[in-house]
């Protein structure tokens, strides 16, 4: 019989120990850096990882390192049931940080502060004190739970297909590297890349170039353009009818004969570009209403601009609109452009519902670019991630969900890719509640304490009703 209150108990007692572990680790500089002998993401994930096994040891629990890839703590050398998987690496400390430092971590009105608390090292000593709690409140398993930390989820997950290439899966695995409740489905990706050539125009107004993206999963928030030959009396008349439709807002400065235009709009993730405002679809706009010289350029970017017009963000003009019930619509998002007077090259970001496959997104596409004479350089997409949503598995999270927060459990898709998206029997599960912004990968991130107090007990009711 699991005594609810036991896990409790026990984790709320713990709780300052518990957030001295997090911190003790968020002090570690893990993000990557050059590799060294030994250390294949550099010295700070080495430490990190050390540190974290050091502190699992002390607990009582059998560990391996794994070539400083990935570290796994074991509860016991039962038959694998379970893993927990989380990441010790972080993004780059970046700028604009008011709270503290990124890597002094601080508790402060009930929030933890600092680079690495809530992504992931937070979740993942939450998930090792919820093995803690079991293994000292003496409840028996009859198979294994390990907590499998890695240390390159932020740079490819190359840590965990090196794990995986020594390890089986375990049946059932978990990533805290998310949110609740559960997120069962993730949507397929393709990131098209295209090129295009054609002749030089010969006019005297002409577009000179236009660049525009910085990372292919990013909505551009800025993009610049470079013309000549067109006066800036009409370079500002047009400029105002295309804010008025698209809300992009048009800069202008001279470079001796010509005149480089600055769009600006709001960023976005790929996964979500209702968020934003593409620059890039809005100068695109903006450039294909201007008075000049035909030629090929002008006439491959209007037809550009008519297969991922400015504001459709389903795909509905490049003729790959679908959605289903379990993963929702496909998302298309066109984030990075070059353009020179006698080629171009883009990608756009797109994110598949499990109904997409490669004959009615890849192949359709495909098509579409060739007629417009744009070659599209894909073989293939990223298939999407399902776990059955009614399984045992995913069921007993969600209602352990319920039980400790007394909210509603229900399963969730994402247009983003998580740490399990590769595993059969993956889900992401916690570790931050549902509306919470924890500033992942700004200044000031954070983790809410009673939210990780809350994963702990969570996670530790999974781990006695999965593996007993």
């Amino acid at each position: 019989m699991i005594d609810r209150k036991q896990i409790e108990e026990y984790i709320d007692s713990h709780v300052k120990e518990m957030v001295e572990d997090i911190f003790a680790l968020c002090r570690i500089n893990s993000e990557k850096m050059q590799a060294e002998e030994g250390k294949p993401f550099g010295a700070g994930a080495a430490q990190a990882l050390d540190s974290a096994l050091e502190m699992a040891k002390g607990y009582g629990f059998v560990t391996r390192n794994y070539d400083n890839y990935v570290g796994a703590v074991d509860f016991n050398d039962k038959e694998k049931q379970l893993d927990i998987l989380a990441h010790l690496d972080v993004v780059p400390a970046g700028e604009g940080w008011q709270i503290t430092k990124p890597f002094e971590p601080v508790l402060k009105d009930g929030r933890l502060y600092g680079r690495g608390t809530a992504d992931d090292k937070g979740p993942a000593v939450a998930a090792l004190y919820a093995m803690r709690a079991v293994k000292e409140l003496g409840i028996p398993l009859q198979k294994n739970v390990r907590l499998i930390l890695g240390t390159d989820e932020e740079c490819g997950s190359s840590d965990i297909k090196h794990y995986y290439g020594i390890e089986e899966e375990a049946p059932m695995t978990f990533s805290p590297d998310g949110e609740f409740p559960v997120i069962n489905v993730e949507k397929g990706r393709m990131e098209a890349h295209f090129t295009g050539n054609f002749e030089a125009g010969k006019g005297s107004a002409k577009l000179v170039s236009l660049d525009a993206g910085i990372k292919v999963n990013v909505v551009p928030a800025k993009a610049h353009a470079v013309v000549e030959g067109v006066e800036r009396e009409v370079l500002e008349s047009i400029a105002k009818t295309i804010e008025k439709e698209t809300e992009i807002h048009f800069l202008f400065s001279e470079n001796g004969m010509q005149t480089i235009i600055t769009a600006e709009g709001q960023n976005a993730h790929a996964a979500h570009p209702e968020g934003g405002n593409n620059a890039l679809t809005g100068l695109l706009t903006y450039i294909t209403r201007l008075p000049l010289a035909d030629c090929q350029q002008t006439a491959c970017l209007k037809s550009l601009l008519g297969l991922i017009p400015h504001g459709d963000l389903y795909g509905k003009a490049m003729g790959i609109a679908m959605e289903d019930e379990i993963s929702g619509k496909l998302t298309l998002a066109f984030s990075m452009l070059k353009v020179r007077e006698d080629s171009l090259e883009g990608m756009f970001d797109s994110r598949c519902p499990i109904c997409a496959t490669e004959e009615n997104v890849l192949q359709v596409v495909k098509k579409q670019m060739e007629a417009i004479g744009v070659t599209l350089h894909n073989d293939g997409m990223k298939p999407p991630h399902h776990v059955d949503g009614s399984s045992h598995f995913v069921q007993t999270l969600l209602k352990a969900y319920e039980a400790y927060t007394g909210r509603k459990g229900e399963c969730q898709y994402t247009g983003g890719g998580t740490y399990v998206h590769d595993l059969k029997n993956g889900v992401a599960f916690g570790a931050a509640m549902p509306g919470t912004d924890n500033h992942m990968h700004g200044a000031d991130e954070f983790a809410v304490l009673e939210e990780l107090v809350i994963s702990a007990k969570i996670f530790a009711q999974v781990i006695v009703e999965l593996c007993s």
